[in-house]
């Protein structure tokens, strides 16, 4: 079920899964109309309008995640860390909208769920006999890249150790932020390739769904910030790896290490964590080269197909990030993902792509009701 409501200067896309038994689930992307507005009446708007979304319709919902996409981290960051004092894991980065307005907010939340921060540093949010581990806006200022990344990961390996979780078992998704792409992503594979190798990720076990895309922290010094989430309680035989190999091949072919996307299943719901996606093909190439529209056609296949092999639609789709490499290239795109992502919450940011020719990438989240007698409900 999604709604558009608006608040004064702010449109809101809210997007609900109600199963009818277990929690609902509720996506809303928040964006100011009003382009002109200065930063602190856009923050104030969004606040605002967030706190009435909660009061009119979601009474009871908790907020587990949130991510805040800003124009000008350097000059907006603190002020929005010093507005937000709520308890669930805040993702702050640089990714200006491309509706032209300085923020927009996407708010992922639960209903009936308790939150709480936990010794480690993560956000647990418990329901049954699962435990959402949530982190966000993790950075470091080591001296490169790949430095960086390492600590990030070898941070968030003690977090989830001192959880009962390990990276191998637990941890389902990873965003991975980078500042100037084009000269610090290598480090960032690296980094992660050796990492992962010690943890026994490799191409034979699985890796984590991601997406590693351009984003600039508040302070320039770092480069590379990240967001993860891992579930405890969680079972192998829950998680599937999602490949669609006509389309797409697998992202060790060329050197790096993450997922396509993964199939998580519950007794009563099956979540679906699509990595950021391009305009790819099976062999590994970039298609299209040079053509934004014929791109963002190639990556939505991309995406359907993968969503295909977890048994869901776009219809089940309730959330989606579009990363443009070239702003100028918004309105050339604007009309094929809205036409298609009508009842979508989508965010439409600028962001560098990893790869210099993809100039346009796209990640989402779906959820559909399932009737699964081996797993525990959500």
């Amino acid at each position: 079920m999604t709604q558009s409501i608006n608040y004064g200067p702010v449109s809101v896309c809210l997007s609900s899964f109600c199963p009818g038994g277990g929690p609902a689930e509720h996506h809303a992307v928040l964006t100011c109309t009003d382009a002109l507005l200065p930063f602190e009446q856009q923050l104030d708007s969004v606040l605002d309008a967030y706190r009435q979304l909660l009061a009119d319709r979601l009474s009871g919902a908790v907020a587990v995640l949130k991510r805040y996409f800003l124009s000008d981290a350097s000059n907006q960051a603190d002020a929005v860390m010093a507005s937000d004092m709520s308890d669930c894991a805040k993702s702050v980065i640089q990714q200006p909208p491309l509706d032209g307005s300085k923020i927009a907010l996407w708010v992922y939340l639960i209903d009936g769920v308790q939150s709480r921060v936990l010794d480690s540093g993560l956000y647990e949010v418990a329901h049954g006999q699962y435990r959402h581990l949530w982190n966000a806006s993790a950075h470091n200022t080591a001296t490169n890249s790949e430095y960086q990344t390492r600590l990030l990961f070898n941070e968030y390996i003690v977090q989830l150790a001192q959880e009962g979780c390990t990276l191998r078992d637990n941890c389902i998704r990873t965003w991975l932020f980078v500042n100037d792409i084009d000269n610090n992503y290598a480090g960032v594979v690296n980094a992660r390739n050796r990492v992962f190798f010690t943890q026994g990720l490799t191409q034979d076990t699985h890796f984590i769904a991601s997406t590693g895309i351009g984003g600039r922290q508040q302070n320039p010094a770092v480069l590379t910030q990240m967001d993860n989430y891992a579930i405890a309680g969680i079972a192998p035989c829950q998680k599937t790896h999602l490949y669609a190999p006509t389309r797409l091949n697998r992202t060790s072919d060329y050197g790096v290490s993450f997922e396509r996307g993964t199939r998580v299943d519950y007794g009563d719901r099956r979540h679906v964590f699509i990595s950021g996606t391009a305009s790819i093909d099976n062999k590994g190439q970039v298609v299209f080269p040079g053509d934004v529209r014929r791109q963002a056609e190639r990556a939505w296949g991309n995406v359907e197909a993968l969503l295909a092999e977890a048994e869901c639609t776009f219809a089940d789709v309730v959330q989606a990030v579009v990363y443009l490499r070239d702003a100028s290239d918004y309105l050339a795109v604007k009309p094929f993902f809205e036409e298609r992502m009508a009842d979508i919450p989508c965010v439409m940011v600028a962001a560098q792509v990893c790869r210099p020719a993809w100039l346009v990438e796209m990640e989402c989240m779906a959820v559909r009701k399932t009737d699964n007698k081996d797993f525990a409900n959500f």
